[in-house]
């Protein structure tokens, strides 16, 4: 099956199954989905990635977190740039998400990360998603 993005795929399964209440989600897998999966690991918002080879297709397994079991963490993931329009900012325009409580995820040409990482190194990019 095509999908014409992949990003937003994965953000959606992601944001389909924390609504579910489902404990794992399963993506297919890239370089870039591997990273934003680090990143949402790093910043608390998933418990774990584990990657698992399906066949000749390897897949990412993420495991979703909860506040006692029930509340999800992940409230809401919106993604930004699109491949019909990419949104970029330059390295003081990185924009702020529920005034800090949330992520942005930057694309940028040191790698993806946050926006405040971004911010610290001084780079701009391509605004891939809101996370909160």
């Amino acid at each position: 099956m095509n999908i014409s993005d992949p990003i937003a795929d994965m953000l959606t399964r992601v944001r389909n199954a924390s609504r579910a209440r489902h404990t794992e989600v399963v993506v297919p897998a890239s370089r870039t989905k591997r990273e934003i999966a680090r990143i949402l690991k790093a910043e608390g918002f998933i418990a774990d990635v584990a990657e698992e080879q399906d066949g000749p297709r390897h897949m990412l397994r993420l495991t979703l977190r909860y506040v006692d079991g029930k509340v999800p963490v992940v409230s809401g993931l919106k993604r930004v740039s699109k491949p019909g329009l990419r949104v970029y900012a330059a390295k003081t325009d990185i924009p702020r998400v529920l005034g800090g409580l949330g992520i942005v995820i930057v694309s940028t040409s040191q790698g993806i990360m946050t926006g405040a990482q971004a911010r610290k190194a001084q780079l701009g990019g391509e605004v891939l998603a809101y996370v909160w």
